[in-house]
């Protein structure tokens, strides 16, 4: 009798370095090139936009579509099409309608989490009766959180003012109301339910299989790990493996396991990449817990300290300096200026500039108001010596 042949072994998974990382994820964020599709096909496709600020998710779609204009998000907000609310890793989010009615659902867990911080705050508080309290006084009318406090103070007078706020947000899916968010307008926060906001219900906590496949066509390839972070999540391993089967799979230069969608692009690692000025808290740049395909690591933290974050310049598809808008004095030019973190080369500094006069004269009044406008580079500063 022959012998029997043993099974072969699976072939090593392919090992993607950094930049081929950073490229295929930038090709997934828009970035290596500007797209045609609509601003809110582009919030739907990248899962949101962070919008821990008023102005960045603005800014983030000026640097991934094609002929972008503030007003058609501002457009969109005040339909209703967009909105504002806090999701994802517990920060304000800019997502369509559809995806605030079941992102928000889905990441209850960590609002969970975050309410038992706040727990000595709360003693002798009915959680259930804060929950309805809150909601029919959002609802009557959009509530500041300072108005919310102190509707529920009045019930429990004894408990943390601070912890009865973060109470109401935890469980209630909390819209920030236009105008709140809209180009060109001030508003203060306030605050009602996105149900009675959008006039329908949410819906039932969804599986997270969908997301996650959501997720790797926007960020991938990527580990359980990076979506974990992304999503402020946690125990998504067993989703992945129930969906082993629908993906392939990669190892980074440290042997950690990336799972992508088999179809979604994976561009040369030597594909340019032009230079885009992306605003703080960008999720290109937060959507994964190693974050080396966007970071290099000696400039890990020059982008931001805790919640102070600067905009970030990517160059040949890496950070590689910061930025900041200002106007020097009311009558004078507006200026970007660009600080290095590494010295740019002459053609980079000249494609540097010619993106930065893009977005002034997009994202600012400086080529209608007769002030013009200025690209300026700061002196590079040596951070590794």
């Amino acid at each position: 009798m022959p012998a029997k042949k043993k099974p072969s072994a699976a072939a090593p998974a392919a090992v993607l370095s950094p930049r081929a990382l950073g490229r295929a994820t930038l090709e997934r964020q828009l970035l290596l090139r500007r797209t045609a599709m609509s601003a809110q096909d582009a919030v739907r496709h990248l899962v949101g936009l962070q919008a821990q600020n008023t102005k960045p998710p603005y800014y983030q779609l000026f640097a991934r579509l094609e002929g972008f204009r503030p007003a058609e998000l501002a457009a969109l907000m005040e339909s209703r099409e967009v909105l504002r609310i806090v999701t994802l890793r517990s920060t304000l989010h800019t997502h369509t309608a559809d995806d605030a009615l079941t992102l928000r659902p889905l990441v209850q867990e960590a609002r969970d989490r975050e309410l038992r911080i706040f727990r000595k705050g709360l003693v002798g508080v009915d959680l259930a009766r804060l929950r309805d309290l809150a909601k029919a006084y959002v609802e009557e009318a959009p509530r500041t959180p300072g108005e919310i406090r102190g509707h529920l103070l009045a019930e429990w007078p004894d408990a943390d003012p601070q912890a009865l706020g973060t109470a109401a947000r935890c469980l209630l899916p909390l819209v920030q109301v236009t105008p709140r968010g809209v180009w060109g307008k001030s508003g203060q926060v306030a605050l009602t339910t996105a149900e009675h906001w959008l006039g329908r219900p949410s819906a039932p906590v969804p599986a997270p299989d969908a997301t996650v496949l959501r997720y790797l066509a926007a960020f991938g390839p990527a580990s359980v790990k990076d979506m974990q972070t992304w999503a402020g999540l946690t125990r998504l391993r067993e989703v992945f493996e129930r969906l082993r089967p629908r993906l392939v799979t990669f190892r980074d230069e440290n042997g950690v396991e990336l799972f992508d969608l088999p179809d979604a692009p994976r561009p040369d690692e030597d594909t340019p990449a032009p230079p885009r000025f992306l605003p703080e808290f960008d999720n290109v740049l937060l959507g994964h817990a190693d974050r080396a395909r966007v970071i290099p690591p000696r400039f890990k933290g020059r982008n931001g300290v805790g919640n102070q974050a600067y905009g970030s310049v990517l160059v040949d598809g890496f950070l590689a300096a910061i930025w900041r808008l200002e106007a020097r004095h009311p009558e004078g030019p507006t200026t970007v200026t660009v600080q290095e973190l590494r010295p740019f080369t002459a053609a980079e500094r000249d494609d540097v500039t010619d993106e930065a006069a893009a977005l002034l004269s997009v994202m600012t009044t400086a080529t209608t108001d007769g002030r013009g406008y200025d690209v300026r580079f700061a002196p590079f500063i040596d951070f590794d010596r």
